[in-house]
């Protein structure tokens, strides 16, 4: 390794990225990687083009750019060497996790440098998220998305270099080169959903319910269910087909990550890109930049009473317009300050998963006090390694297919993960209700809230103003919802406990 690599590399150790202090991280990663027998039996299928059972590429899978085999193959050639660690030299016991973190520290160029010492360096550096990571948190105005992460890298930063022809970027492959993390991270990108994965369909699905029937069967039970023919008469499901957006909104900006791009813009990438974590159009101001697009939907009638609107522009963050490619989505969260949430599909449709706020999913660790949540890198690798196990659980989750015109209602503390099965378009918004009032305060009031509460940069005095406001607004109704919660806790005792013995009753049904 020559003197100049061996200096960029120290260097890592000593600085930090420019954006490493700018926000905290609540959502932190993990590769859970699967079983060597697995890969052998994934990858040997995969190479002689047979079909895995239950495990499909996508038709538009390549194979892997660099060669890469999963570390199981390598028990398979006793005789072959990996190349990964000889090409790492004294790096060679670091995870390939640790490795691409330290890699994360350099520039554009110093990566281009260090692809030059070792053919397993090059595997290294060639790592896609590495130069998605330099674009989105680089760049400065608009990029256009360019075959790959590193091409885009090179095309925005390194104008004057031609990034025109295909074979200069095609990828060198490299024999005998094995990880596991990086073959997991292919695979997550280009493996078709399975079908045992899609089939389960428990949640309850209502047509024409009232709304105190769905206050009391759903809302207040703190109970998921799906509603059908409640958007019939929106004017975004005969409208909103890619051809009208980027018409509508020209110009226009949108939030996708950390960065912004014209639906236009957006939509070229996602017809390109094969990624594992594909970027989501996730804008919370869209109807303030076209006016239009607020129009042309209204909230549905079982969610109309948000009592967080009595704060007007003071309010937290709480609609989103959301597009995203088939395989985008929401890895497990639970929505923020403690609101409920409905979903509507416009375009396209999507599989949900979802917990009851006492059952964490299985790969999903979060922090004691809420601030954080470490879960697997992709949605796909979660559906890999960890949907299986939830066939045994008593408290089972609750899943669905939510497709166009339909909504999905979602409690509040209920862990959800969302993918898209298809290219989608869809309107959600967070509300606070009578239901949900007192947990929504409680909430509030927590002693981190400047850490847990989101959507608005007066975290600390959002309670008071909230609690205010709905004093002013509604006299007497905090008090009165507290009565009841008491009156709620003593009926169940009363239904559980022998009053006149003070034992309990073994009478549970």
């Amino acid at each position: 390794m020559s003197s100049y690599s061996r200096s960029l590399l120290s260097q890592t150790f000593k600085r930090k990225t420019k954006n490493q202090n700018k926000t905290k991280t609540k959502l932190k990663t993990s590769r859970n990687v699967s079983t060597k027998q697995n890969f052998i039996a994934i990858n040997t299928r995969l190479e002689h083009n047979e079909e895995e059972e239950g495990f499909n590429l996508k038709s538009s899978a390549p194979s892997h750019s660099h060669g890469v085999q999963p570390l199981g193959n390598f028990y398979f050639n006793p005789g072959s060497i990996n190349s990964r660690n000889t090409g790492l030299g004294n790096l060679q016991i670091l995870s390939d996790e640790l490795v691409l973190e330290i890699l994360g520290l350099l520039e554009g160029t110093q990566l281009g440098v260090l692809a030059t010492v070792s053919k397993s360096f090059y595997v290294f550096t060639s790592h896609e998220p590495l130069w998605r990571n330099l674009v989105l948190y680089n760049v400065k105005g608009r990029f256009l998305y360019n075959r790959s992460w590193k091409v885009t890298y090179i095309s925005t930063f390194c104008p004057s270099f031609d990034v025109s022809s295909s074979t200069r970027f095609s990828g060198l492959r490299v024999r005998d080169f094995y990880s596991d993390y990086l073959f997991q991270s292919w695979l997550c990108a280009n493996l078709e959903m399975k079908p045992e994965w899609l089939e389960r369909d428990n949640i309850l699905r209502k047509r024409g319910i009232s709304v105190d029937d769905f206050v009391t069967n759903f809302e207040e039970p703190n109970k998921p269910v799906l509603l059908e023919g409640c958007i019939d008469d929106w004017d975004a499901l005969g409208k909103w087909d890619r051809d009208y957006l980027v018409n509508l909104c020209g110009d226009v900006q949108f939030a996708v990550g950390p960065v912004k791009m014209r639906l236009e813009e957006y939509f070229s990438y996602s017809d390109q890109v094969k990624e594992e974590r594909p970027l989501y159009l996730f804008d919370p101001k869209f109807a303030e930049k076209i006016p239009t697009l607020g129009s042309e939907y209204e909230v549905p009638v079982y969610f109309r009473e948000d009592l967080f609107s009595i704060l007007g522009n003071e309010r937290p963050d709480y609609r989103w317009i959301i597009i995203g490619p088939a395989g985008s989505g929401s890895s497990f969260h639970i929505d923020p300050n403690s609101t409920s949430a409905w979903n509507a599909v416009i375009r396209g449709s999507k599989k949900w998963v979802l917990f009851p706020p006492e059952v964490v999913p299985p790969g999903v660790h979060p922090s004691p006090d809420g601030a954080e949540v470490a879960c697997p890198v992709s949605i796909i690798e979660w559906f890999m390694n960890f949907y299986g196990a939830t066939k045994d659980w008593k408290k089972r989750p609750v899943e669905c297919i939510c497709k166009a015109g339909e909504v999905i209602f979602v409690p509040n503390g209920w862990w959800h993960l969302v993918i898209n099965l298809e290219e989608s378009v869809a309107i959600t918004q967070n509300y606070v209700s009578r239901s949900n009032l007192l947990n929504v305060l409680d909430f509030l009031k927590k002693p981190n809230a400047n850490e847990l509460v989101s959507g608005t940069r007066d975290r600390i005095n959002l309670h008071e103003k909230f609690k205010n406001a709905i004093e002013a607004s509604f006299p007497g109704t905090i008090d009165e919802l507290r009565r009841k919660a008491e009156q709620k806790k003593t009926s169940f005792w009363d239904s559980v406990t022998d009053s006149k013995v003070g034992a309990f009753k073994f009478s549970f049904k």
